[in-house]
């Protein structure tokens, strides 16, 4: 959704989805930290290794399905909130951990300017990794696109 798409002054009750998107149910519970990025910036011919841990705390085996979202923070075109750019499917039994690694290129950041041109704009970008869309959910990091 675009950044204004919750904002209601006339509505009293908040107009956001009962479930966000990637919402799921599990025999188990999941614990994300360690969020990284192997670099600070990118550059347009470039690419960015993001990497998370994923610990299964329950008692049973469970498949949990890591997702990417990514953020432009200053666009010429309004962009949306957070767009899911990537997910990954892990099995993990009870206790066991797993360093899940995402790459982001270029294509992923690009969109349709102003003008139609496909095009990637420099600027900050925000990451996002978690198992659903909802911002308590998820880990958050920052990086340059030169």
């Amino acid at each position: 959704h675009k950044p204004s798409a919750y904002f209601h002054p006339v509505v009293c009750a908040s107009s956001e989805p009962l479930y966000p998107f990637g919402h799921g149910l599990s025999y188990t519970t999941y614990r994300y930290e360690d969020l990284t990025l192997d670099a600070p910036e990118m550059t347009a011919d470039g690419s960015l290794k993001v990497s998370v841990n994923v610990t299964n705390e329950g008692g049973r085996e469970g498949v949990e399905i890591v997702q990417l979202y990514l953020r432009d923070c200053y666009s010429s075109a309004t962009r949306p909130v957070k767009e899911l750019k990537d997910f990954a499917r892990v099995t993990l039994k009870p206790g066991e951990t797993k360093k899940v690694e995402f790459v982001i290129t270029p294509d992923k950041l690009a969109f349709y300017d102003v003008d139609m041109h496909w095009t990637v704009e420099p600027g900050e970008f925000k990451v996002m990794v978690g198992p659903s869309s909802r911002d308590k959910d998820l880990l958050v990091a920052s990086f340059q696109m030169k």
